[in-house]
């Protein structure tokens, strides 16, 4: 019977499948995804800068338009930027190269 009660709560008469209390939730197959053909994915905002950093070492990050990724020259990774969003899970980063201030070997004398 509870079963019952919750499915014509949740469901519209004569539209099957629609959700009576949040009417303008549309189902994940209705929505648009970026992955769509022909489609953009929409630009990084460059103000988060201001406010981003890595979460490991707290430094500025530098936006790559080329690669669409944030960038920590401090310790050579990289966090991707997915459909304009950073992700910045530290698993998902990947290692880049960093390019070396100082030679780490001491000169002979």
């Amino acid at each position: 019977m509870f079963k019952h009660v919750v499915g014509r709560l949740l469901t519209a008469p004569g539209a099957p499948g629609r959700c009576a209390a949040f009417p303008a939730v549309r189902p994940a197959s209705a929505r648009r995804l970026s992955g769509a053909k022909n489609e953009a994915p929409p630009p990084f905002d460059a103000s988060l800068l201001d406010v981003l950093v890595c979460p490991l070492s707290k430094k500025p990050l530098r936006y790559e338009a080329s690669t669409s990724e944030l960038i920590n020259e401090e310790l050579g990774i990289a966090y991707p930027v997915v459909d304009g969003i950073p992700n910045m899970i530290p698993q998902e980063a990947r290692l880049i190269q960093k390019t070396p201030d100082a030679p780490d070997a001491p000169e002979p004398q």
